[in-house]
């Protein structure tokens, strides 16, 4: 009957939009997807890179790795800093004459990864006397940046970071892109490391 006819080419006309629109979702679906994935690539391979004396600079730099999915290497200079060392009270210590003295170089071991690798470098360091320890100067003089994209970051009492990431950049011939550096206190909370991790652009998507 005609009620039937009704039904029937109403319900062949939904069956055929709806075989129309699927294709049209899933690509859309795709198209997003690989947009995530191209988004991901666009980042490359990044690293979490740190020299910590006291332990402060290393909580933090674990954190950073945990929160961007880094490799994480240290810098460890051939002979370790002790609490004499850093007695900044002592003219004489160590750290007191590697301020003083700006063709100092600490020696340091081998890196344990190759940098050469990596896109994006997390830089972490304490700051000593207003700046960055020379073992970093070190570091960084030892490295190309070319073509990678560096975030120092570092920790103190109360000092702030002054011009140590701008510092580093130049002793590092100005290659590579430099973010601004990041002070964090000497015990940074999760919170303040993931606010600044947010910020970079470089957090694992939950």
């Amino acid at each position: 009957n005609n009620v039937d006819y009704t039904m029937k080419r109403a319900a062949a006309f939904i069956a055929s939009f709806l075989l129309a629109a699927l294709p049209f979702g899933a690509s859309a679906a795709g198209e997003q997807a690989d947009a995530g994935s191209a988004s991901e690539a666009a980042r490359g391979k990044s690293i979490v890179v740190y020299f910590s004396a006291s332990g402060n600079t290393r909580a933090a730099a674990e954190k950073i790795a945990e929160l961007t999915g880094s490799d994480l290497m240290e810098i460890v200079p051939e002979e370790k800093y002790t609490e004499a060392d850093l007695n900044w009270h002592d003219g004489e210590s160590r750290t007191s004459v590697e301020k003083d003295d700006e063709s100092i170089r600490p020696a340091i071991k081998p890196d344990t990864k190759n940098l050469a690798d990596y896109d994006t470098v997390f830089l972490g360091y304490p700051i000593w006397w207003g700046t960055a320890p020379k073992v970093l100067w070190n570091f960084v003089e030892k490295h190309d940046f070319t073509g990678k994209t560096v975030l120092p970051f570092c920790t103190s009492h109360s000092s702030s970071e002054g011009e140590s990431g701008k510092t580093l950049e130049r002793l590092a011939g100005n290659k590579g892109t430099w973010r601004d550096a990041k002070r964090f206190p000497e015990h940074p909370t999760d919170d303040e490391i993931g606010a600044w991790v947010n910020g970079t652009g470089f957090a694992l998507k939950k």
